[in-house]
């Protein structure tokens, strides 16, 4: 399976980007949690926010009122709603896929930058 992110950029503080992830997984998609993970250099990944196979969301403290994931299902794709970004959202976002099925894997995407400065 690949995941390929998109959206990244620069951004002023406040403002906004729409994140993009588009998998191969093909009929596993569907039966995948998809998640969004950043890394700012430096520092371990971190959740910012995943969605349930039904899509259900589940965000980080930093994320809630301000993020929103989404999924596509027939386009195999998962979104974030980035608003009102601060400079402290500066980080890699990358895009993951864990598998409910058989056997249970983990892809990663290559990430895509998102740089919030004046």
């Amino acid at each position: 399976v690949q995941l390929q992110a998109s959206g990244g950029g620069l951004v002023q503080p406040g403002g906004s980007l729409r994140l993009s992830c588009v998998s191969s997984g093909g009929s596993r998609f569907p039966l995948s949690i998809m998640a969004w993970n950043r890394q700012v250099s430096g520092k371990q990944r971190e959740l910012v926010a995943e969605i349930s196979t039904d899509g259900k969301p589940k965000y980080a403290d930093y994320a809630n009122g301000r993020f929103t994931i989404s999924r596509d299902n027939a386009r195999n794709e998962v979104y974030l709603q980035m608003d009102r970004l601060e400079p402290e959202d500066t980080a890699v976002y990358f895009c993951e896929a864990q598998e409910l099925v058989q056997p249970y894997h983990n892809w990663w995407g290559e990430g895509t930058l998102v740089t919030v400065s004046s």
